[in-house]
């Protein structure tokens, strides 16, 4: 299946040319120095910018902004709007709404992150024994949608001293780590996707969100969904590896031992390899952190109990249904072509 929305990858017109950036590996993750990024939602020039940017989120995977102190809900509920909008998503896909929402209190497109609030188990022992791994914390925001997130935008309000940091990794990277033979086997496959706690929650709170979430088809409450396990990004051209851990329930059309050596060969993949990963602290309140989740995964650090309030908002983007390009390209291809 081809995306009817976007044809050729997208270039950028040249908007951030001059930005101030660093980079947080050659691989993965960049910071926007200096910029006041309600300036970039507001000015005149707004949606040229915003369009860069969303080429360059695409590209780099991650991108933060610090100390963004004026942003508020609004602000943030736009930005993720436009990012997608801006970048050819479809016209009848908006913002993700958490199924929980409203059981929660929260507003459907922009809800609120409190560590208090939400109970962990991270922090509690098995049979008196303590939790070894936290590999099955690598994931894509709600993969299991038929239309998944493009853009999640998550702005931290309250943070503590030390810890709660987030981890990414690289799907392009994880496809290019492949070797040639398994890159075309993983072409083929689907991945099925299930949130059974999600589902068992929403039927107990009471109070599901009732309308479709940010897409027409994104309704129901099994939450589950099949995708391919290469996916194309439209925006960029290139293929990634598009899985993670959490939630990932089999790979389809193989024996049931088959896909789970082939569940476990990617996540050790993603585990093995820290030199795809990058981990952003967050230092300041106000900071922003943008990603693609067609372009990486990520984890939470869930080791910030007892150091004080973590509070963060989050606005997500809905995207196109995942599709495979025999056409696309490799990041390493795409770059190497560029030279």
């Amino acid at each position: 299946m081809h995306s009817t929305y976007i044809k050729e990858p997208l270039k950028s017109s040249g908007t951030l040319d001059g930005v101030k950036m660093r980079h947080v590996t050659p691989l993965l993750g960049t910071e926007i120095l200096g910029e006041n990024l309600k300036e970039w939602i507001t000015g005149p020039d707004s949606d040229a910018k915003l369009r860069d940017l969303a080429i360059f989120i695409s590209q780099r995977g991650v991108v933060a902004f610090r100390a963004q102190t004026d942003m508020d809900p609004e602000l943030q509920k736009q930005l993720a709007r436009r990012l997608g909008l801006l970048s050819g998503k479809p016209a009848e896909c908006d913002l993700w709404k958490h199924p929980m929402s409203l059981a929660r209190g929260d507003d459907p497109d922009c809800a609120k992150l409190d560590a208090k609030v939400q109970q962990s188990t991270h922090w509690t022992f098995e049979e008196g024994m303590p939790r070894q791994t936290a590999a099955d914390e690598w994931h894509v925001d709600a993969c299991f949608e038929t239309n998944p997130p493009d853009y999640t935008t998550l702005r931290m309000t309250s943070i503590p001293p030390t810890g709660g940091d987030t981890m990414f990794a690289s799907s392009y990277e994880l496809y290019d780590r492949l070797s040639p033979p398994f890159q075309k086997m993983f072409e083929g496959l689907k991945i099925h996707y299930h949130s059974a706690s999600l589902s068992k929650a929403v039927k107990a709170s009471g109070k599901p969100y009732p309308h479709p979430r940010g897409a027409p088809g994104n309704v129901g409450y099994e939450f589950e969904n099949s995708h391919p396990l290469v996916r194309t990004n439209p925006v960029t051209g290139w293929k990634a590896l598009y899985s993670g851990v959490l939630f990932a329930e089999r790979i389809e059309g193989v024996t049931e031992i088959e896909s789970k050596q082939l569940l476990e060969k990617i996540q050790r993949l993603i585990t093995e390899n820290h030199d795809l990963q990058i981990r952003v602290r967050w230092e300041n309140p106000g900071d922003i952190v943008i990603w693609d989740n067609r372009s990486v995964l990520h984890a939470a650090t869930q080791d910030h109990h007892g150091q004080g309030d973590r509070i963060g908002w989050r606005a997500t983007s809905i995207g196109e249904k995942p599709y495979f390009d025999p056409a696309s390209v490799s990041r390493k291809q795409a770059l190497a072509a560029a030279k």
